[in-house]
């Protein structure tokens, strides 16, 4: 167990550093993890691959802590927009930006896919799986949202420069 502790304690404090949010002590992030590993470590062992399982447990713990710390469940704004009409609304913008996304060129669709995951991929396992660097990533994204503005503007009707929206007239006879 010291071993394990002594091994890890860098790689916490950093992770820790750059996965707090505002608002969240890194000490209190490292705390919880530790926390996280003695019960793991109680009910199922030490885990087989400890420098994977601490990333996924101090992003796993920042997220919980992000969630406690802003309230969202005493926010009435987050509670507004529950009906099921703007759970329809939602789902169908969801739908759309979806099929947008796979009409996108090149490997767009795959990267904007994981951009979008629910799994909280990480930059350097987008790369891993795509195939491409880690340093492309950012480039590559920018061109892939750009194109997919334009497919979706193309879509929408474009407001002028008055911001109303341009409706085409039927030619006078």
């Amino acid at each position: 167990m010291n071993d394990l502790v002594h091994t890890l304690g860098p790689l916490l404090t950093a992770e820790a550093a750059a996965e707090a949010a505002p608002g969240i002590e890194p000490g209190d992030l490292e705390q919880a993890v530790w926390l996280r590993l003695l019960e793991r470590i109680h009910e199922q062992g030490p885990p087989p691959a400890p420098a994977r399982w601490l990333r996924d447990a101090v992003r796993g713990e920042a997220r919980r802590m992000a969630r406690r710390e802003t309230g969202y469940a005493d926010d009435p704004a987050a509670a507004a927009g529950t009906g099921p009409e703007d759970l329809v609304l939602r789902s169908e913008h969801r739908r759309a930006l979806h099929a947008a996304v796979r009409r996108l060129p090149g490997r767009c669709p795959r990267l904007l896919a994981a951009l979008l995951s629910r799994e909280d991929l990480t930059y350097r396992e987008i790369a891993g799986e795509l195939g491409i660097s880690q340093g492309s990533l950012g480039p590559e994204r920018s061109r892939c949202l750009g194109c997919l503005r334009r497919i979706l503007a193309a879509e929408v009707a474009a407001p002028d420069l008055r911001g109303k929206v341009r409706l085409k007239q039927p030619a006078d006879r």
